[in-house]
């Protein structure tokens, strides 16, 4: 069927002229702070490269503890281009939450979480929380000993909670301990919970950009500015940022493939200086600021619920924050967001020097 004869196929069963309409009307807000807007896309272009990558991989990954590594090892040597697509999913992945970390800050300093805006704050919020299972889930389906002594960490400290805390081990590990049932359980997360979720927030989240359109820095509001059209000026521009990303992700995938350790051994020691994935550091560093006992307290337990607390404030920030609320400047906050950027960067370079 040749190109005119679809589109006119196309064009009796669709209204393609109200649909070109749509997108020639939507616009951009133009002013000093537009890049912003691209790290959503960014993020965006590197979620498709994940489920490209990770269904691939899937079709010969077997999730089988005793089989596990070895499946990782036959993909990476012996499948053709194994190597390129299992390295560009992990490089894939540590950008991708970068690039969900700063699309956060950039909403946090812009105040882009004020009315009406609260439910795309609390959906992407909670999408970075997914993209971080993720990261964490995926590293367990090496099942090396890096892997294994890391997840072994993550999810004790989780026990820490009060109350809760021994249901959440229990849950993750399904069991007492790391074991094959982790190994399966976060299989299941990985390639069939937490992306139905993801998929879902998406959608929700891109829903509600339409709906409320970007969002004007307070800065800025009132002044005289010019919206860009969409289609073609910023989409371009998405675009351009798309192919640099591409560019980055396919050279660190190149030149740095991620190293595979040995098959994880259950009853052997956890190696030395065992580090959890960088966007666990600061984590990790706050922890090791608190001694063991704190006025007769488990400090563990103290110190992963001030974490907790600081994250849940994060998250409610919409509802604190009163005079963004009235569009009225909001000092006080673009401080508390940048004290939560500097704590983040200072520990994150913490962990990884000492």
């Amino acid at each position: 069927m040749s190109f005119p004869r679809l589109r006119s196929w196309f064009s009796e069963r669709y209204d393609i002229e109200r649909i070109k309409d749509l997108v020639g009307k939507k616009t951009v807000p133009a002013h000093r702070y537009e890049i912003a807007y691209y790290t959503g896309g960014i993020a965006l272009f590197l979620f498709v490269i994940q489920f490209i990558t990770g269904m691939v991989l899937s079709l010969y990954y077997i999730p089988y503890f005793e089989q596990a590594h070895h499946s990782i090892i036959e993909i990476v040597t012996k499948l053709n281009m194994g190597w390129f697509f299992r390295s560009l999913h992990h490089w894939g992945a540590q950008i991708a939450i970068i690039a969900l970390f700063v699309h956060l800050w950039c909403t946090l300093l812009l105040k882009a979480y004020r009315k009406p805006r609260e439910l795309l704050w609390f959906s992407g919020f909670v999408l970075l929380g997914i993209s971080i299972f993720f990261g964490l889930s995926g590293y367990l389906l090496l099942w090396d000993e890096r892997a294994f002594a890391a997840v072994r960490v993550a999810t004790g400290g989780a026990g820490s909670l009060p109350f809760v805390g021994s249901f959440i081990k229990a849950f993750l590990r399904g069991g007492t301990d790391v074991s094959g049932d982790t190994l399966t359980r976060f299989y299941a997360f990985h390639v069939s919970i937490l992306p139905l979720f993801t998929v879902f927030l998406i959608a929700v989240h891109l829903l509600l950009v339409q709906c409320h359109g970007m969002s004007v820095p307070l800065s800025v509001t009132g002044q005289n500015r010019k919206d860009t059209p969409f289609f073609p000026n910023v989409f371009y521009k998405d675009l351009i940022a798309w192919l640099i990303i591409l560019g980055i992700v396919v050279t660190l995938a190149t030149l740095l493939p991620p190293e595979i350790l040995g098959k994880a051994d259950p009853l052997a020691p956890a190696p030395e200086n065992i580090k959890p994935e960088w966007y666990f550091l600061f984590l990790f560093q706050t922890l090791k600021l608190f001694p063991g006992v704190i006025f007769g307290l488990n400090g563990e337990t103290i110190a992963i619920l001030l974490i907790s607390a600081g994250i849940l404030f994060l998250f409610l920030i919409p509802f604190f924050d009163r005079k963004s609320q009235r569009g009225e400047k909001s000092t006080l906050f673009t401080w508390i967001g940048v004290i939560y950027l500097f704590y983040f960067l200072i520990m994150t370079v913490i962990g990884f020097i000492s």
